[in-house]
């Protein structure tokens, strides 16, 4: 399993940068990624693929993110039995 996502967040153009997360934006885009080099590459091609008309009503704001994983999952589950 890689260990970095490559997330492209599509962000209302009228929400700040800074605002834009997962949680604000109109839609997520996440693909996996090995290497950070990856990571951007894959980027990119999202960012090409999204395919945004032109004008200021929406933007598209790239991130390399650390794939988040629970810590404990299986010490829990050796617990229950």
């Amino acid at each position: 399993m890689s260990e970095l996502l490559s997330v492209a967040l599509v962000c209302a153009g009228t929400l700040l940068a800074q605002d834009c997360s997962r949680d604000t934006a109109l839609d997520v885009i996440i693909a996996p990624a090995h290497t950070p080099m990856e990571c951007l590459m894959h980027a990119q091609v999202m960012a090409a693929q999204a395919g945004l008309p032109g004008g200021g009503d929406r933007y598209l704001k790239i991130a390399c993110e650390h794939r988040r994983t629970e810590i404990g999952t299986d010490a829990a589950n050796h617990k229950a039995s």
